[in-house]
């Protein structure tokens, strides 16, 4: 399958930031893409077994200033990589002994209108609930929502399908499992993955997008990249978006490093225990046919029939690539500053060119 369609040996090392030296037919090739696509800033990290080989920023993150982009310190927009964030978080929280995968959605958010059909924390986190996808404006909304307000946007509505009968993706369902965990943990969810995830893993540049509004970072270390869409090939500012309400489910700010020590961490099982991660990345079945998805995480294969998990992002002003590959033991993080470039393609060609050359 695509990748889209169908993730530390030396954890010390990854924080130490060593010095790579940028192999020079990636260097080329993402060079050419930025040049070629008008794509106003990217950053690559590639990871093999523990061992740093290739990491790099290019184009801008500010097109005005001409702001350069660095993988350590450019914060984007990382869109549903978000969910993987929560994932790890759901797993911790299973593992608390304070959320059970089969338990009802209700167990936790009494308050929630009935439907007809009851549907269970598995299925809000691998889209087999029934709930909706955005509508008309939904993808860019600008209201200072909090998780809680958010569900006033949909709650109303009827499932789509009994769930467990039917599979589809989108973010409302992370809403739903975000305040899940927020009721069962007694914490703001924010805090509650800054606490179980972020800290553990030294993921200490990703952000909710209340915290980038307040300035809650050092200036002096980050900078946030602006935002833009494409329009032939020209980017242009993109619209303001407040994602706040749906932080668990595409609205987390990151770096391209922080996103590659969650790759590392997952490689290593250095948050959860095996069992959990099996959970997670077990991708679940309707009708007897694989989703492609586990709970929080894509799981699938690239086109050369590679396993891996992880998660395609898009969003107002972002566009991203998560993919851990278990098996080769490689994390592949890749960042982007604006919205749906239409270069997926080019992202697979890619991948299959770190494998071809048998880095």
């Amino acid at each position: 399958m695509g990748v889209w369609y169908d993730f530390l040996k030396n954890f010390f090392a990854i924080n130490a930031k060593p010095e790579s030296k940028p192999t020079s037919h990636l260097d080329s090739f993402f060079q050419h893409l930025v040049q070629e696509k008008g794509i106003p800033g990217m950053a690559v990290s590639v990871w093999k077994e523990g061992v740093l080989l290739h990491e790099k920023g290019y184009g801008y993150e500010n097109l005005d200033s001409k702001r350069p982009v660095d993988p350590n310190s450019t914060i984007f927009r990382i869109a549903s990589i978000s969910k993987c964030i929560t994932g790890l978080a759901l797993g911790k929280i299973v593992e608390e002994g304070l959320v059970e995968w089969d338990a009802s959605f209700y167990d936790y958010v009494p308050s929630y209108p009935k439907k007809e059909y009851d549907f269970t924390i598995r299925q809000l986190a691998s889209h087999t609930a029934g709930i909706r996808g955005y509508r008309g404006k939904e993808f860019a909304l600008n209201e200072p929502y909090s998780i809680r307000d958010a569900i006033e946007v949909f709650k109303s509505d009827p499932l789509l399908f009994e769930p467990g009968k039917g599979y589809l993706y989108n973010s409302f369902d992370f809403v739903l499992l975000s305040l899940a965990i927020q009721e069962a943990s007694g914490m703001a969810f924010e805090y509650y993955v800054k606490e179980k995830v972020l800290v553990p893993l030294q993921m200490g540049n990703t952000y909710t997008p209340e915290e980038i509004a307040s300035q809650s970072f050092d200036r002096t270390l980050v900078s946030v990249a602006d935002f833009y869409t494409l329009r032939r090939k020209h980017p242009k500012k993109a619209i303001s978006v407040n994602n706040q309400y749906k932080v668990g489910g595409g609205g987390y700010l990151s770096t391209c490093v922080d996103i590659a020590k969650m790759g590392q961490a997952i490689l290593n099982r250095d948050l959860l225990r095996e069992e959990t991660y099996e959970q997670l990345f077990t991708t679940q079945t309707v009708k007897g046919e694989s989703t492609y998805y586990g709970l929080g995480f894509q799981v699938s294969q690239d086109l050369a029939g590679r396993n891996f998990v992880g998660h395609v992002g898009n969003s107002v002003g972002a566009y991203t690539n998560f993919f851990v590959y278990p098996e080769q033991k490689v994390v592949i993080s890749i960042l982007i500053n604006c919205s749906e470039p239409k270069i997926q393609g080019d992202l697979d060609a890619a991948v299959a060119n770190i494998f071809d050359k048998n880095l």
